[in-house]
């Protein structure tokens, strides 16, 4: 399995054709897997879908090389829904990057234990294969949370942005409806966590220990109702599930939150069916040139209808 793609071609690679290059035994080890990955589409150079014909270039010193082994979109019948979703709102768009205003219910990116459900990033490459080009995830939000996320349109531009996100640069703001009233009306959550990769979710640990990562973000209670509150929460570290877990632990559970509710025990609960939590609002630096780059979401049509049906009680 190729784990360290994508290669940017150094001075020793200089002059080597791209099919001796991929096949080489720390890449795919074969010039017949090179081919065949020419052949499927599977093979970048430079960002652009690299063609058959491709594979006697020889390679300059600075060229990218990227695999995209898992490519989606081959079925016919999986390309047949992809073309029938729904578009993705585009926030913004240029040569490097797109940011989106993704729906809840639609994956950021496909999971074979979903694998009916189309994603964000096939139906961003159903567009973008018309200009032979693919998209690069950046971040990601979870399936039922709505809101902005962004994805590279090459693999340099995705190294430059996840580098800020790993160096906790952007910033990150979401609203979330949740259970109760917070006290004190706004502060700080701390919290370590631990990823069980067997259930798939984020469980508190204690703090020293060494299998478990800071949990930072930092909320205000934008306004109250009787049994609920809107809270804006700004991420320091962004660790999967992070607000869904520290909402609960703190004692604030997410209205429409089902995974992470043990303990609840609301009396009435709300009726509404997806975690209440929107990514409003993201902030980071173009990454080739260093321009501030600002994008606000505005509430889907469910959570606006939630917030009104709370007024009115």
């Amino acid at each position: 399995m190729v784990t360290d793609a994508p290669w940017t071609i150094g001075p020793a690679a200089a002059g080597t054709r791209l099919d001796k290059f991929l096949g080489a035994v720390d890449r795919l080890g074969s010039r017949a897997r090179a081919a065949s990955a020419l052949e499927r589409g599977k093979v970048y150079l430079n960002g652009a879908v690299a063609s058959v014909e491709q594979a006697a270039v020889h390679l300059r010193e600075g060229d990218v090389v990227d695999l995209w082994m898992d490519r989606p979109g081959t079925a016919k019948r999986r390309v047949a829904a992809i073309r029938a979703a729904r578009p993705v709102p585009v926030v913004h768009e240029d040569e490097e990057l797109l940011v989106l205003n993704k729906p809840p219910g639609l994956l950021v990116v496909p999971l074979e234990r979903r694998s009916a459900a189309p994603s964000v990033l096939e139906l961003i490459a159903d567009r973008l294969r018309s200009h032979k080009r693919r998209p690069y995830v950046v971040h990601r939000i979870d399936r039922d949370t709505s809101g902005l996320v962004v994805f590279a349109k090459d693999a340099r531009t995705q190294q430059q942005l996840r580098s800020q996100f790993e160096h906790r640069e952007p910033e990150r703001v979401y609203l979330a409806v949740v259970y109760g009233h917070p006290e004190p009306r706004s502060g700080t959550w701390r919290d370590r966590f631990v990823w069980d990769s067997k259930a798939l979710l984020q469980r508190q640990t204690y703090p020293g220990d060494p299998r478990g990562q800071d949990a930072v973000s930092r909320y205000r209670v934008i306004e109250s109702f009787e049994t609920a509150s809107l809270i804006e929460v700004k991420l320091t570290t962004g660790k999967r599930n992070q607000i869904r877990l520290q909402a609960h632990v703190h004692g604030h559970t997410l209205v429409g939150e089902r995974r992470y509710v043990s303990g609840t025990g609301m009396a009435q609960p709300i009726d509404f069916p997806r975690q209440a939590l929107h990514a409003a609002h993201l902030e980071f630096r173009h990454p080739h040139n260093g321009r501030l780059m600002q994008f606000d979401a505005p509430l889907p049509s469910d959570l606006a209808a939630l917030l009104e049906r709370l007024r009115r009680h």
